[in-house]
């Protein structure tokens, strides 16, 4: 199995400037490197309370600081972007990353982004699938002519520069889609379950379904590549200390849910414990929990909060390392898994 580190940027403490934020992010990416940690991904966000809206300049900052872990995209929101734009931007980092990127590409969410760049609810998926559809092309082909709904059409259009991935290989980030799902298994594409909100059961269906699909198009059942999240992280020594530890961050993330409006799936952390993705415990129950999960999803690559989400700095990197030192080298003896890139 591999693991990555993914941040959504949230920026909810006045006291820290959004300079500051950014600049934890980049080191926290430095330590995933230092760590061994497989990838660090950086989400796409345009919308409060998330300051993540240029993750290609967050990414290409990360990849001037570091020089191994595969960088990505979390997601890439292709039904609001110019693809065009998206590949010059994402192209010009895979050289300066030294063909480092991996891109997970979603439709995006949250109604604030949808208004900003007149995306509807009727059309987003229409605009996700014809924005892959000239993206991936834009991958492969020096000159693309190309028409289609939502942007103006293209005749023998080059883009620069070339990537240094020929071609670069793109997950499709999906949380409920049947949509994203379905594109995914058309074009022979991995998958990445967002898996973090709800009971693992409608994750599961939605990886069923990718692999239904994907036999439907004829691709080779080996062949099919999946992804998962998980909903938050804390391990320790022992059950006890991890759930005293983590209780008051994950009280606090139900608190901010319900000041929004917001009903929590899982009320309290023991029950979050026991029937979301969360992986809050000793290493053995850790490991065990992803043991079950991946019996239902199959899954070859796991991603991990990135931030330390209200714990100490000392806290945070203790709970990395104890991962990549009790954890991380059970799943990757037990949970075969292909290379990224």
């Amino acid at each position: 199995m591999k693991f990555l580190l993914i941040t959504l940027i949230t920026h909810h403490d006045p006291a820290k400037s959004a300079r500051a934020r950014l600049r934890e992010v980049v080191e926290n990416a430095v330590l995933a490197e230092d760590l061994g940690f497989d990838g660090y991904g950086v989400g796409e966000r345009h919308e409060r309370p998330f300051i993540s809206s240029s993750p290609p300049v967050v990414l290409s900052h990360i990849a001037a600081r570091t020089s191994r872990i595969k960088l990505f995209t979390a997601v890439t929101t292709l039904s609001l972007l110019d693809p065009v734009r998206a590949f010059e931007d994402y192209s010009t980092l895979d050289n300066l990353s030294d063909g480092r990127l991996e891109l997970i590409i979603g439709k995006g969410n949250g109604a604030a982004q949808a208004k900003l760049f007149h995306v509807t609810a009727e059309d987003q998926w229409d605009r996700n699938r014809e924005s892959y559809e000239l993206f991936r092309r834009l991958w492969r082909e020096p000159k693309v002519t190309w028409a289609g709904k939502f942007r103006p059409s293209l005749t023998d259009a080059e883009t620069w520069p070339r990537p240094l991935q020929q071609p670069i290989r793109v997950w499709h980030g999906s949380a409920t889609s049947r949509e994203s799902v379905d594109l995914a298994a058309r074009y022979g594409d991995p998958l990445f379950s967002a898996n973090v909100t709800n009971p693992i059961e409608p994750y599961a269906e939605l990886i069923r379904y990718y692999r239904e699909r994907w036999a439907h198009y004829r691709h080779d059942p080996a062949d099919a590549l999946v992804g998962a999240g998980s909903a938050g992280f804390y391990a320790a020594r022992t059950s006890q200390e991890a759930i005293e530890t983590y209780r008051p961050i994950f009280d606090a993330r139900i608190a901010l849910f319900r000041s929004v409006g917001v009903e929590p799936v899982f009320p309290t952390l023991e029950d979050a414990i026991e029937r979301s993705s969360i992986l809050v415990g000793s290493p053995q129950q850790i490991i065990d929990k992803v043991g079950r999960y991946h019996a239902e999803f199959g899954h070859e690559v796991m991603h991990l909060h990135a931030d330390g989400d209200g714990l100490t700095d000392k806290q945070h990197r203790a709970t990395l390392e104890l991962f990549q030192s009790e954890v991380a080298p059970v799943l990757r003896r037990d949970i075969p898994s292909r290379p990224l890139g």
